[in-house]
């Protein structure tokens, strides 16, 4: 399994929508949360997996009921998270990172 970099703008993003969705329902975040690392685990084992989106960016979708996508690049044994962000935003938006 490879070793899994959130940086932190990529934080940012995953904070934000805990604190969004906690505020929608508490305990909710922490739902948002548990998807979140069954995505970071699937990619972990399976990295190559998922198609190139732009350039070496990949995308993988939360599950559930959680409309994100977590884009990553794989750097030899390490997985960079450059982005979480919600469909709805614009989809080059994670491309400045």
């Amino acid at each position: 399994m490879k070793q899994v970099v959130v940086r932190p703008a990529a934080a940012a993003d995953i904070e934000e929508a805990y604190e969004w969705y906690e505020r929608q329902r508490p305990g909710l975040g922490e739902d948002f949360l548990a998807a979140l690392r069954s995505t970071l685990d699937r990619v972990a084992s399976q990295p190559q997996a998922l198609t190139i989106i732009h350039r070496a960016t990949r995308r993988a979708l939360v599950p559930h009921r959680f409309p994100y996508g977590m884009f990553y690049r794989i750097y030899g044994d390490t997985i960079v998270v450059v982005a979480c962000m919600h469909a709805k935003r614009h989809p080059r938006q994670w491309q400045q990172r």
